[in-house]
Order: structure tokens, then sequence, then C-alpha cells
């Protein structure tokens, strides 16, 4: 499936091809990661909601829960070239960028050469990115937000689309650099992975100890996804979804006059401009991929936990209470008015 994108008079119906393309692959690609994938559902919506909105994503979870397996497959729906870099201790800034290397060239001179490290690429997964140094975090975090890589005072552009997925293991935190709230608001989205049901994991079981994995057959192309970003961004929504989208993440911020009282009790620090801008952005995406052409309140409040969770920080009080992120989400999202 690939979209051909045009412009002039043919503009708006190659548009609402692209819409139409777009809700009815939703479907397809369920079918595909069915393949290999079992429930989870909330989670790939919101990985092809950060995708789609050409956004990047942090994703929670423990080890074995099919992270990787998951990335990897929806990189192979899109026929986009995937890399994963195991972040460890000892990794070194161009261990992921690359590095200039002397070689010999045809009339028999030496040269520099720049080799592109792993971070070329489509998709990347950054597995466990809180297990390594601050300088190897801010090498790939630059590219995340320039989208390009800066080696021996030359830049070096990256292929589009361009998107970085990293893992973070809550178990083990000992020996571990969590990355800043100014590195955490870079990433659209906090994707939380938990356990599967019971029915779900029994599946599990029985599909990978049958047989050989299902191939992931391709649906779309990086061009698709170039496309899918400009058609996401014109999505229609009203003015008082996008107050509401800005009151919600105001009001995580203590101090404030709208800010309610158990948000000055339980937070220390709250969401900036930027949470609200991939409110609005992932509802327009979720709309679409839900087969609507407008945005509901609906759509925000289903992304207010992704969005959220990595950008607003509880305080001491709120540790001592038990009281968890989002928990303060939930009731944050109860007590704001309608209009």
């Amino acid at each position: 499936m690939s979209f051909q994108r045009t412009v002039g008079t043919e503009e708006f119906e190659n548009e609402r091809e692209i819409v139409e393309q777009l809700r009815a692959g939703r479907r397809r690609i369920g079918e595909e990661l069915s393949k290999v994938i079992v429930g989870q559902e909330d989670v790939i919506e919101q990985l092809l909601i950060t995708l789609f909105a050409g956004g990047h994503c942090l994703i929670t979870g423990a080890p074995g829960l099919a992270k990787t397996l998951l990335v990897k497959s929806i990189a192979q729906i899109f026929h986009l070239k995937f890399q994963r870099i195991q972040f460890t201790p000892d990794l070194m800034p161009a261990d992921i960028t690359g590095t200039e290397i002397l070689q010999e060239n045809s009339e028999g001179l030496r040269e520099l050469v720049f080799v592109k490290g792993p971070v070329f690429a489509n998709v990347l997964l950054a597995d466990e990115i809180n297990r390594t140094p601050p300088k190897t975090q801010a090498a790939l975090l630059e590219a995340m937000q320039e989208h390009q890589v800066t080696a021996a005072g030359e830049l070096h552009k990256l292929e589009e689309p361009f998107f970085v997925l990293a893992t973070q293991n809550p178990i083990e935190m000992e020996g571990t650099y969590p990355l800043p709230e100014a590195q955490l608001d870079r990433f659209m989205l906090n994707v939380v992975i938990d356990y599967l049901p019971h029915e779900d994991e029994v599946a599990v079981v029985e599909q990978t100890t049958a047989g050989k994995p299902q191939v992931i057959e391709p649906l779309f192309t990086g061009e698709d996804v170039l496309a899918f970003h400009d058609v996401i961004r014109r999505v229609p929504i009203a003015k008082d979804l996008i107050d509401y989208a800005v009151r919600l993440a105001s009001s995580t911020r203590p101090g404030r006059d709208a800010s309610p009282g158990f948000v000055n009790d339980w937070v220390s620090w709250g969401a900036g401009t930027r949470a609200s801008q991939y409110l609005v952005l992932g509802a327009k995406a979720r709309a679409l991929i839900s087969g609507r052409a407008h945005v509901t309140r609906e759509d925000l409040q289903k992304l207010a936990k992704p969005v959220l969770r990595h950008r607003v920080l509880v305080n001491y009080r709120a540790e001592a209470e038990g009281v968890t992120v989002e928990q303060v989400i939930d009731r944050l999202l109860q007590s704001m008015p309608r209009a």
C-alpha cells in the first residue's frame, strides 16, 4: 500500500484518500501484529499514535514483555529500517552517532571517512536508556530533537522518518542515570507495558511454543508515514477542546490560581507547554486511526496519562502518602470542568 502525494487541484482528493487508507490500514496493522503479539491493544494504539504524529516514545515495563518484538514488528509493517542499541554504562556517544576513521581511497591517499552509527535508522530502539551516562544520552537526544548528528564539526542529516522508542526497566534502578526532566519532555508519550491477563499469557505461550513465528508483511512505506504526518496536523479540532487541553496541562503546575489544592499538596513540578501540544496532536492521530475525522474530549482524556505521567513530578508528601502520578492525573481529570 503506497500513497502518492500530489499538489494543486488534486491535493484535496489525495488527502481524503490518505485519510480513508489510514482508517482501513489500522485494522490491517492489527491483523499483522496479531501474528506475533497477543493483547496490549492500548500499548499498540499509543505507539501508532506516536508514529503517525511524528514524535518519540518512552516505554516503561518489566523485562520479558515483548517490548523489542513489538517495536521491531511495527518497523517491519511500515518497511522502515530498524536498529537496536543496548545501552550500557561504558557506551560512548560515538558508539551511537558514528565516528570518523582513516581510510585509503582509490588513489592511495589516506582520508577521514565518517562511518555512520546505529542512530542512522528510521526506527531506533534505545534499550534501557537510563543505564548509560548523561553525555551518551545527550548525543541521542540531540538526534531526536534536531534529526541530525554532529561529528567533527560537520552536520549529518538523519533519514526521514526518524523515531526513537526508548525503554526503561522500572525494577532495577541502582547504578542508573535517570533522564533529567528537560530530556524526558522530548518524548511525546510515556507508554507503560504491564503484565498480560492470564488468558492472553496462555495464548502467548501456546503461540510461541507451537512453531516458528509468522512473517510480518509490510503494508506501508516511509513516504506513507510522512504523508500521515501532514494529514494528521490538518485534522480539525474545536477551540474549546484546545482550551481544555491547555487547562489540563496547566492545572498540573503547583502554585497557580487555577491549580487544585491536591496538586499544590502533592506535585513539585508540573507539565509545560509541550504537554498541551502533544495532547492535541496525539488526539488528532487517535481520532483518525479510530475512524473519525474530528477530535473528541475522550481522545484528550485517553492521552492524559501517557502525555503527563513523565512530565508531572510528585513530591515527598505524595510519596509518603502512597500517592502516584497516575492517581494525581485521574483526580485531575475528575476535577476538570467541562467548559
